[in-house]
């Protein structure tokens, strides 16, 4: 399954009102939760990286 059909199914499952069985809203909350953790590590893997470079810069600038 893609991000594509995942983002597909979710805003299908929110905008018919929770008709799922509630283990299976479980498995999508589930789903969801490790989505945004993927996310979070990765924009702040990014940022860190980024970030790593220009501290570096402005501390090697003081004596």
């Amino acid at each position: 399954m893609n991000l594509d059909g995942l983002l597909e199914r979710c805003w299908s499952w929110v905008a018919a009102g929770n008709r799922h069985e509630r283990g299976a809203s479980l498995v999508e909350y589930a789903l969801l939760l490790g989505l945004i953790a993927v996310v979070c590590v990765v924009a702040i893997t990014l940022i860190g990286n980024s970030t790593d470079g220009a501290l570096s810069k402005a501390g090697s600038a003081f004596p």
